[in-house]
């Protein structure tokens, strides 16, 4: 079975995805939160007495001319301990409030909108790559795609797993990251249905 595609009518809400960006303070914000809270701690160094070895004087403490050492591990030797070196907990999380990150959000899918890099597709597959890729050269999309959608199927999500320049992601989940770096989102026609949802939640009285 052939992947087809149908192309959907739907208008995209304005308080989504035409919101005002007086300037991209916020944006950074998001932005450098999200690249710090995928950051880990994986560099490690070793202090002064966790390095091996060491444990002999190298030379005696008076009449050597030389000043008086006890250690080769000492952090001025080569070979010696890291002082103030990393040591695999550091915290680098960054946080934002869940409104600041709506907003964010909102004004990152803005911006996309007016550089008209927002489309509307109902992407029907069986889950073969070869479907996916027809339908990119069909619409054009060559470069760093994001396909939004209400729920990740698993005939879609086999589909798009193998290609690099495509991205699935849920619409509660979108982020200004991948939004800002795409050259083109796709949102299925409930996905704008739930974008909106999310990101304009109804208070309760």
């Amino acid at each position: 079975m052939a992947e087809s595609t149908s192309r959907a009518t739907t208008t995209l809400p304005k308080e989504v995805f035409a919101v005002n960006v007086p300037n991209h303070e916020l944006l950074k914000l998001a932005y450098d939160a999200y690249l710090a809270n995928s950051r880990g701690a994986n560099a490690t160094t070793l202090r002064r007495g966790e390095v091996r070895g060491g444990g002999k004087k190298p030379w005696k403490q008076k009449g050597t001319g030389r000043a008086r050492f006890g250690s080769t591990r000492n952090p001025i030797w080569r070979g010696g301990g890291i002082v103030f070196g990393p040591l695999g907990n550091e915290n680098y999380k960054k946080k934002l409030s869940k409104t600041a990150k709506r907003i964010a959000v909102k004004q990152a899918l803005s911006l996309a909108n007016q550089d008209k890099k927002v489309s509307v597709h109902d992407i029907k597959t069986t889950g073969k790559t070869a479907e996916i890729v027809k339908f990119l050269a069909d619409n054009k999309f060559t470069r760093r795609v994001l396909i939004v959608v209400d729920e990740k199927t698993p005939e879609l999500e086999r589909a798009t797993r193998n290609l690099q320049e495509v991205k699935l992601v849920r619409a509660t989940y979108l982020n200004v990251f991948d939004v800002l770096n795409a050259d083109a989102i796709v949102f299925n026609t409930k996905a704008v249905a739930a974008t909106a949802a999310w990101l304009n939640p109804v208070e309760e009285a």
